[in-house]
């Protein structure tokens, strides 16, 4: 009689490590393209398999057991494997490599052009794959192996959570300054409160940490505009119709329609990319990183 137990599915696998990160079968459902029965269908089966509950009632929802949760700590051990398994497979049939990235709107208009110019200089054989997202998104989606690398922001004492896992290159600073319209008076933050502010929306790291550099000014803004498009930001101050707080990365043709304005202690944001741990030995990400740094350090806001 053969009492050993039968291999763990790895898409079963990959499912439980998918609710894990995202929570709800609903987030699960729509990220893989399977209905939310068919994922609860397969994590029942995936339990019975393991012998135990992985699941239990959370309300309306479900969370992991103990047994879930360790688990899908097993299941992210065997999904990096299996990335790596590919990868080399691929390598060996001389298949183009692919290298997906994650990148936040400024990042794609200020970096990606010229990092792919360096990439079909130096890695022709390289395929680059750019998304733009939010960081916050795109950090959520690096673990979920969407993305082989994300370029995200970090504000002056606004540290982006650490996951475990992950593994972070800085790429560069970029300033951030007051806009105003070319004919507003004002000398610095201090001189804005009770003005417009147009800022993006609230949990975003830049929004947090815009605030409280007006609280530090000694006045709460008065957000009465959020937009995540950026341009939009910069058409609202050049009007002379809300005061905006903006990065250099942004200025990538001519910002002679608004004023700078230096914010006290002159800030800059770090610029970073995260890579999965596993990824770290990788030479293609290793190279499109060290294209992204290069571009950063290009870039001069005209």
């Amino acid at each position: 009689m053969n009492d050993h137990p039968r291999p763990f599915e790895l898409r079963r696998l990959r499912l439980l490590h998918e609710l894990a990160q995202r929570g709800t079968i609903a987030d699960v459902a729509a990220a893989t393209s399977y209905s939310p029965s068919t994922v609860s269908q397969q994590l029942e089966i995936l339990a019975r398999e393991a012998g135990t509950a992985l699941l239990e009632p959370d309300g309306r929802r479900v969370r992991l057991t103990a047994a879930g949760r360790s688990l899908a700590q097993h299941a992210a051990r065997m999904l990096e494997l299996d990335e790596a398994a590919h990868a080399e497979l691929a390598a060996s049939r001389g298949a183009p490599t692919v290298v997906r990235i994650a990148v936040m709107p400024t990042a794609a208009q200020a970096l990606v052009p010229r990092a792919l110019r360096l990439l079909a200089e130096r890695e022709p054989e390289l395929r680059l794959e750019s998304v733009e997202m939010s960081p916050e998104e795109g950090l959520r989606e690096l673990a979920m192996r969407q993305f082989d690398l994300v370029v995200a922001e970090q504000y002056p004492g606004h540290i982006r959570e650490i996951r475990a896992g992950f593994d972070r290159t800085l790429l560069g600073a970029d300033p951030v300054r007051l806009v105003l319209a070319p004919d507003d008076p004002a000398a610095g933050l201090a001189d804005l409160a009770g003005r417009a502010w147009i800022l993006e929306p609230p949990g975003t790291a830049v929004r947090e940490w815009a605030v409280q550099q007006c609280r530090a000014a000694g006045f709460e803004p008065d957000v009465r505009f959020e937009a995540t498009d950026l341009t939009t930001h910069v058409r609202m101050a050049a009007a002379g119709l809300a005061v905006a707080i903006l990065p250099d990365m942004l200025w990538t043709g001519d910002r002679g329609t608004v004023r700078l304005v230096e914010l006290p202690g002159a800030p800059v944001r770090q610029i970073f990319a995260a890579i999965r741990a596993s990824s770290r030995d990788s030479r293609a990400i290793t190279a499109v990183a060290d294209t992204l740094r290069e571009a950063l350090a290009a870039h001069r806001p005209r």
